[in-house]
C-alpha cells in the first residue's frame, strides 16, 4: 500500500508541483490551502507524513501543528518555511515538528527529508508496537487500543476522549474479544456486584461508546448479539 501524504500548503502551484512530484514517487497525496481545512483532512483521513506551510492566513502552520501535537505525537509532519523565519523553525522543532525545509527548496532535498522521515517513523512504530505487546495494560484488537495506566484511548490512529464509565466499558470488552458477554457480566463488571438498577443502562452506555469508536466507519466492532449482550468483534463480510 502506497504511503499517502497531506499537503498543507496556500500557494496552489506550489501544492500542486509537490502533489505531482510526490505521486510520480509512488506516494498517494491529498492537498488543503488553509489550515482549517488542513486540519479537517488531518482528522477525516489516516496520513503517513505531513507538510505543513508555516505562513498561512487565517490559521498557521505553527497553530495547525499545535492542533496535531495536542492529540498525537506519532504523525512525522515537515514544516516548509521561508529563508527569514528562524523564530517560525524553532517553534515548530520545540512544538513537536519532525524537521523543517527552507523554501525555496530542490525537489530531490524535499524528496530525501521525506523518505528519512518515514523510515524513522516506521521504525518508532515497530518499537512501540513490540514494547506495547510486551505491556501488561495495554491492550489492543482491530484498530482499536487502550492503556489502562494512562488511560490514552485510540481507533484507527485517532485519540478518542472517553468518561470514565466508557472506558471501563470499553476495556473489559476489549480484554474479551469476541467473547459474547451478557448484559449481566458487564454490569458486575463496571457497575459492580452491588448495582441494583435496571439493566437497559449497558445499552445506553454501549450507544455512548458506539458513537465515539465507530463514528464513520465501515468496520463497527461492537456487535449486538440478540437476547444475550454484545461482543466486541470485526464484521466478516460473506461472499
Amino acid at each position: 500500500m502506497a504511503e499517502r501524504i497531506l499537503i498543507i500548503e496556500d500557494e496552489e502551484k506550489i501544492a500542486r508541483v509537490l502533489q505531482l512530484e510526490l505521486e510520480f514517487e509512488g506516494y498517494e497525496t491529498g492537498i488543503a490551502y488553509t489550515g482549517s481545512d488542513g486540519l479537517i483532512l488531518y482528522r477525516e483521513q489516516q496520513w503517513d507524513l505531513i507538510l505543513l506551510d508555516v505562513m498561512m492566513p487565517v490559521m498557521s502552520g505553527i497553530e495547525v501543528l499545535k492542533r496535531i501535537r495536542a492529540t498525537e505525537f506519532s504523525t512525522p509532519v515537515l514544516m516548509l518555511t521561508a529563508k527569514d523565519e528562524l523564530e517560525d523553525k524553532v517553534s515548530g522543532l520545540d512544538l513537536g515538528a519532525n524537521d523543517y525545509i527552507t523554501k525555496p527548496f530542490e525537489i530531490e532535498e524535499l524528496l530525501a527529508r521525506i523518505r528519512v522521515a518515514l523510515r524513522l517513523h516506521k521504525k518508532n512504530q515497530e518499537k512501540v508496537t513490540n514494547d506495547e505487546e510486551k505491556n501488561p495494560f495495554f491492550h489492543k484488537y482491530a484498530g482499536l487500543s487502550m492503556h489502562e495506566k494512562t488511560r490514552e484511548v485510540m481507533k484507527d490512529g485517532l485519540s478518542i476522549d472517553l468518561t470514565p464509565r466508557e472506558f471501563e466499558l470499553l476495556l473489559y470488552l476489549l480484554k474479551h474479544p469476541k467473547q459474547v458477554l451478557t448484559r449481566e457480566q458487564i454490569l458486575d463488571r463496571v457497575w459492580g456486584y452491588d448495582y441494583y438498577g435496571d439493566t437497559n443502562v449497558v445499552d445506553v452506555y454501549i450507544r455512548y461508546v458506539r458513537k465515539k469508536i465507530d463514528k464513520g466507519s465501515n468496520n463497527p466492532l461492537i456487535q449486538t448479539v440478540r437476547g444475550v449482550g454484545y461482543v466486541l468483534k470485526e464484521q466478516t463480510h460473506e461472499t
